[in-house]
């Protein structure tokens, strides 16, 4: 058996089957909703899951005519799909342990983020897979900003401007942010609170600390549960999930973090700098 949690651990479920058809998913919605470069997702039969607690805290946004995207109202993650043709899409970034089934290939790679690169053998395809019957769905609209570089949730309610500043990019594997984002790691661009501003919605933001951590919080859109922007006025600076990013920011992650707590069911294909904690003091 294996379990799921959300950040909080409010919500909690279980599968009694096997994954399959586990794929990294690169289409703007999953980028939105999720916060990050992609979504990785395995597909299991709706008898073989079942939610042990916490039902009554996930929320749902209509993400497109097709499909809803649930999320807990209490810390943003997102959690486990609505059933489709008797299959429900579970997040993997949520899972306890190794679920023993890897990914076999990348989907909606013609909308992959422009700051991330395919490194791995696995096979692409542009939309769904070659013989595979799914619902027709469209990028999110341009929501470009009068800067060249901001950013939105999946409801496009909140939204964001960078000034240009960028002091640092990092794909991030601790446990925290892989449940936060619910998928294999988090993307996080680095910004000064001067070059950042909201322009729309902050109002509708929530945020979840953790209460054993002394800085680790997720903000989220309380709408669409989209991760989104931390700003830190005591530290000066601003957290920026990559996957929330409508335009090409200039810059591109430089290093791997917390690689010591990297999914079992991940592997890196790049070349970036590799730590597995917090990279040594510069």
């Amino acid at each position: 058996m294996t379990v799921g949690r959300c950040l909080c651990g409010a919500v909690e479920w279980k599968l009694d089957g096997d994954l399959q058809f586990i794929t990294h998913c690169h289409c703007s919605r999953c980028r939105k909703t999720h916060g990050s470069a992609f979504a990785t997702y395995g597909m299991i039969a709706e008898s073989s899951i079942g939610c042990v607690r916490g039902a009554d805290r996930i929320e749902w946004f209509q993400s497109s005519k097709q499909f809803r995207r649930p999320f807990c109202r209490d810390c943003g993650s997102s959690t486990m799909a609505d059933p489709w043709n008797g299959l429900v899409g579970v997040p993997l970034g949520l899972l306890e342990g190794d679920p023993g089934a890897r990914p076999i290939g990348h989907i909606f790679a013609g909308s992959k983020a422009s700051w991330l690169e395919i490194g791995d053998d696995l096979p692409a395809s542009e939309g769904w897979p070659p013989g595979f019957d799914g619902p027709e769905l469209d990028d999110y609209p341009d929501r470009g900003t009068s800067n060249g570089c901001g950013g939105s949730c999946a409801c496009g309610a909140v939204a964001y401007e960078l000034g240009g500043v960028v002091t640092a990019c990092k794909n991030c594997h601790c446990q925290r942010c892989r449940k936060a984002r619910a998928a294999a790691h988090a993307s996080n661009l680095f910004t000064t609170t001067e070059a950042f501003r909201f322009k729309s919605g902050e109002e509708l933001l929530s945020r979840f600390a953790l209460p054993e951590a002394r800085r680790f919080s997720q903000v989220f859109c309380r709408d669409c549960g989209s991760p989104m922007p931390s700003v830190s006025a005591e530290g000066g600076r601003v957290c920026v999930p990559m996957g929330s990013l409508d335009a090409d920011p200039g810059a591109r992650p430089t290093e791997h973090i917390f690689v010591g707590s990297m999914a079992p069911w991940y592997s890196i294909s790049d070349e970036l700098p590799r730590h597995d904690g917090y990279p040594p003091a510069r």
